[in-house]
C-alpha cells in the first residue's frame, strides 16, 4: 500500500509530500511488524527530506520522538515530530484506539529491546 507522507522541516517555510510503500497490508490487519516498518519509513522520508544523499539503509531506532494518532478525514493520521521537523502519514482507514495501541506497542517493544548507557 502506497501512501503519501507530508514533510516539514525546521527551518523551511513549506512542507513537501513524498510517497512510501512500506507494507503491502491494509492498513485495519497491520501486524506490529508492520506499524514498526510504517514507522521507520515515516522517520526514512524525514531524513531523506533533510539529508537527500544520506544512506536509505541506515539503522533506525523507534526513539527521541513523539507521535499521535489523530483524526482526520474519513481515517486517522499519524503524526511524528522530532527537532529536525514532522512527518504526517495517511489517511488510513483503521480505528484511532487500535493504531494507536499498536504503535504503543511496538515503542514499548523497542523500549525494552534498546540498552541504555549513562
Amino acid at each position: 500500500m502506497k501512501f503519501p507522507v507530508e514533510i516539514w522541516l525546521r527551518g523551511d517555510n513549506h512542507a513537501t509530500t513524498q510517497m512510501i510503500a512500506p507494507s503491502n497490508a491494509n492498513p485495519r490487519t497491520w501486524t506490529d511488524g508492520d506499524v514498526a516498518g510504517v514507522l521507520v519509513a515515516m522517520l526514512r522520508a524525514l531524513d531523506r527530506a533533510k539529508n537527500p544523499a544520506g544512506d536509505e539503509e541506515k539503522p533506525v531506532a523507534l526513539r527521541g520522538f513523539s507521535w499521535i494518532v489523530n483524526p482526520f478525514e474519513d481515517g486517522v493520521v499519524i503524526a511524528l515530530e522530532m527537532s529536525m521537523g514532522a512527518a504526517v502519514a495517511g489517511p488510513f482507514d483503521v480505528p484511532e484506539r487500535e493504531l494507536t495501541a499498536a504503535i504503543t506497542r511496538v515503542m514499548n517493544a523497542e523500549r525494552a529491546t534498546t540498552q541504555t548507557v549513562h
